[in-house]
């Protein structure tokens, strides 16, 4: 079943949302993609009300299936770091409301999903977006295609990559291996994943 996704790049200045559909083959479409602004000279909570509004809007029209976060982090800028926090609240808050399951993904994350490499540069991860979607330009600014990614990247670990991986061995072939339709990006993701799944058993078998 394809699953609808509606991503946030979190901000103050500029909330970048980004839309797709991910069918079962994993194949990403895009909805929609804009970016909620709000200027820095007006009151906190009136700029919190904006793109709160904006975000509410965005989700009853697309009525998606999830919403995705980028993963808040402390940053040398206080400021900066409040004002994406208090959005992703606010975000989180419209999700609630609405019954709506919320992934939250880190930087790493994201560019692990879709570029295969967890270190890519910004320019990297939005050439791989413009390309996983077909688009013949990147989606500007930067705040939209980086929502595009978080987006993307939890439709393919909630939609894709993990159930596959768990699926009693189906879309298997002799060597066990269920590569069948999936990006290297995807298979670079899925590795990460194993890989993470390994390092939390032995840590539990440890004495």
């Amino acid at each position: 079943m394809t699953i609808r996704v509606l991503g946030i790049d979190p901000g103050l200045t500029r909330c970048g949302v980004g839309i797709v559909d991910v069918s079962p083959t994993r194949r990403a479409t895009l909805v929609d993609v804009c970016v909620i602004r709000t200027p820095p000279e007006m009151p906190l909570e009136r700029r919190l009300l904006a793109v709160g509004a904006g975000i509410e809007e965005l989700l009853d029209r697309w009525a998606p299936d999830a919403v995705s976060l980028e993963r808040v982090f402390a940053q040398h800028n206080l400021r900066t770091v409040m004002g994406t926090a208090q959005v992703s609240g606010v975000a989180l808050h419209a999700a609630a409301k609405r019954g709506l399951t919320v992934g939250l993904h880190t930087p790493s994350e994201v560019k692990a999903a879709i570029t295969g490499y967890g270190a890519a540069d910004k320019k990297q991860v939005q050439a791989m977006v413009a390309r996983v979607l077909g688009l013949t330009e990147i989606p500007k600014p930067a705040d939209a295609a980086d929502a595009l990614a978080i987006a993307i990247c939890h439709a393919w670990r909630r939609g894709g990559l993990a159930s596959a991986s768990t699926a009693g061995g189906a879309g298997t072939g002799a060597s066990g291996s269920s590569s069948a339709g999936r990006t290297p990006a995807q298979e670079a993701w899925l590795a990460a994943e194993r890989g993470v799944a390994k390092s939390v058993a032995k840590r539990r078998l440890a004495p």
